[in-house]
């Protein structure tokens, strides 16, 4: 029998529901092709699925990476995102930690309890499916990204024939396959807006793949955003509310889980902050609809990119950990694990988050760079006491530079390699960092290998040189960092700003809370390019100038009725001599919210004005009377 007619038997026999691996041998049968391009052929042709289909699906997935056979964060392996339903998570970030988030210093420290309900539920297990129907053991469809490949074909095909459709050489004709693998209509319309538009990419273990763009391709792909949201058109976005409820009928101030505001109009948003979950979606939607627990604006799922809303963006989620940013901020869960689980985000995450922020950065006029759509790992402190218990999500893995490209604001140098200010932008694929703490049973083992986007930080221009200090963050060790996978204290991240301290060889020094920060940054490889901007300095005849972690009005700025926020300076103070990034400005400002009638809530406004610099991975504020501004670059 030929190759064709061995290849449409196997085909047959599989797709016809078998299922067991019956057809196993033939099914592989012929040469083994030898690129991941060629892989991608041979099982479009085997389980006749259109290629383009195959490899637009894969795409959206993973962006045909295989990630060594690392999971997701949503438990999902290898190019084609097959789900391990398996996988058990860790627990959500926001539940059981130091940090309050709410951080609103003039009500009593928050630290909610995840509802006891909320478990690890996993729903798809599309990788124990297409084990079933190729044959291929699930360890082997983890691992080995050919195989990985042939069980997306064969889930798209199976889908096909569930939905009573012929295997159709017209990627058109697959719509409701494509729906029912990615999970919806927006995932579905993003893959055939990949078919037309087509791509090509060196994926992570050095595959080149290409896509060819076919423009004739339509589709009748509309995904339907609920009413409630404010979403940008056809994302598809669901409205699952958090509650507003008063949880003692005799105390106005005991209330869940956010607060009620009129924001623009009140107060201009001007942050965005990218979470992760530590959770699986389903959880975490159960988790924001209770009363007692947290609510924060969307939530978006991994393995689709489906987005849900629960706040309006006129009110105020408690969900960055400090007040200041919560009462000018939009924040934004994403189902995944910053380590624990896998090390990678999934493409159709990354796609609809970004259309979401661009919608919004749009809508509130927030500028689109890394001093305001910023993670919660860039949140600063409130007060010396709460620096420690800051979160550190999305942590290193998360890829900033694809996703200012897919917010159409792509990283770039804008002066010489020279210049007084660099911001950091490094190799994600080249960038591997040997991070450790990924496995909770041995936190000191090393994390798999994998590209990130954070550069480590050292007291001098040597790979041996201890890493710099974080008094803040390591208050009981004299501020050590450590390699730790959870500790930014001695990293800085793609998209940061910094002014430059000192260059040597292949070496650039910047500064960074208070001292000076070596990254090896070689010609060949650089890890950060030279920018314009402006940074701040002590005004002449000072020694030093505190930092703090909100913007708060001078003390005369507030009205009878409402307690004086004191204006806090952090542990950290930085010298003469020394220059920071000026990343924004603000002037003095208080959201005064306590009880849940809103009896009381007010914004104060005052005259103090500050400067937002990137002080160290967190942005912090000085006051402007403290320093002067030079340009640089």
């Amino acid at each position: 029998m030929s190759l064709r007619g061995r290849t449409l038997v196997a085909a047959t026999v599989v797709l016809a529901g078998l299922g067991t691996g019956q057809a196993h041998a033939q099914q592989h049968a012929g040469p083994s092709p030898t690129t991941r391009q060629q892989v991608y052929a041979q099982a479009a042709q085997t389980y006749h699925v259109p290629e383009n289909l195959l490899l637009a699906v894969s795409y959206l997935e993973s962006r045909w990476d295989a990630n060594q056979g690392r999971p997701s964060t949503s438990g999902g392996f290898g190019p084609m995102h097959l789900v391990d339903g398996t996988l058990v998570p860790s627990a959500e970030h926001l539940a059981g930690g130091q940090e309050d988030p709410r951080g609103d210093t003039a009500r009593p420290a928050l630290h909610p309890t995840a509802p006891a309900a909320a478990g690890a539920t996993r729903t798809a297990q599309t990788l124990q499916e297409a084990a079933r129907i190729t044959g291929d053991s699930p360890n082997v469809l983890r691992t080995d990204p050919a195989a990985n490949i042939r069980g997306g074909a064969a889930l798209l095909a199976r889908y096909q024939r569930d939905l009573g459709r012929s295997l159709s050489a017209d990627p058109a004709a697959w719509y409701a396959a494509t729906v029912r693998y990615g999970g919806g209509d927006w995932f579905a319309g993003q893959v055939y807006d990949v078919i037309r538009t087509g791509a090509s990419r060196t994926t992570d273990d050095g595959q080149r793949v290409a896509l060819a763009a076919d423009p004739a391709v339509r589709t009748q792909a509309k995904a339907a955003n609920d009413p409630e949201t404010e979403c940008p058109k056809d994302l598809g976005c669901e409205w699952i509310p958090a509650p507003y409820q008063l949880l003692d009928p005799n105390d106005q101030t005991n209330y869940g889980n956010h607060d009620l505001g009129d924001r623009p109009k009140s107060q201009k948003i001007d942050y965005i902050v990218i979470h992760d979950t530590e959770g699986y979606y389903p959880n975490d939607v159960q988790m924001v609809q209770d009363p007692t627990y947290l609510g924060w604006n969307y939530t978006v799922r991994s393995a689709d990119g489906h987005v849900a809303q629960h706040l309006k963006a006129k009110d105020v989620g408690w969900q960055a950990g400090n007040w200041y940013i919560n009462s000018k901020s939009i924040g934004i869960e994403h189902e995944g694990f910053l380590a624990q689980g896998g090390t990678w985000f999934t493409e159709a995450m990354y796609r609809s988050s970004s259309e979401l922020v661009r919608y919004l950065a749009r809508r509130f006029q927030i500028p689109l760079d890394r001093a305001h759509i910023i993670g919660h790992d860039n949140v600063p402190g409130t007060t010396p006491s709460g620096v420690s218990g800051m979160h550190e999500d999305p942590g290193p893995y998360w890829d900033w530079a694809h996703y200012f490209d897919l917010l159409h604001r792509p990283l770039h140098a804008t002066a010489g390699k020279n210049s007084g200010e660099v911001m950091i932008l490094p190799d994600y694929d080249k960038n591997v960092v040997p991070y450790t703490g990924c496995d909770s049973k041995n936190p000191s083992a090393l994390c798999p290998p994998h590209g990130g986007g954070s550069i480590m930080l050292r007291t001098a221009p040597s790979d041996d040189a201890p890493l710099v200090k974080d008094i803040g963050k390591h208050p009981t060790t004299g501020g050590t960092a450590t390699m730790s996978v959870y500790d930014h204290s001695a990293r800085a991240a793609t998209g940061q700003k910094y002014a430059v301290a000192d260059r040597q060889g292949d070496w650039t020094a910047i500064w960074y809370l208070g001292q000076k920060a070596w990254f090896h940054n070689p010609a060949q490889q650089r890890t950060a390019v030279g920018v314009r901007g402006l940074v701040a300095v002590a005004k002449p005849g000072a020694t030093s100038v505190p930092v703090y972690g909100r913007a708060y009005p001078e003390p005369e700025a507030y009205p009878a009725g409402v307690p004086v926020q004191t204006i806090t300076p952090m542990q950290y103070t930085f010298a003469a001599g020394q220059a920071y990034a000026v990343v924004g400005s603000e002037r003095g400002e208080y959201y005064y919210a306590k009880n849940f009638d809103r009896s009381g809530s007010t914004v104060v406004r005052g005259k103090l004005k500050y400067y937002e610099i990137q002080f160290g991975h967190r942005v912090y504020f000085v006051k402007a009377d403290d320093v002067d501004l030079k340009p640089v670059g």
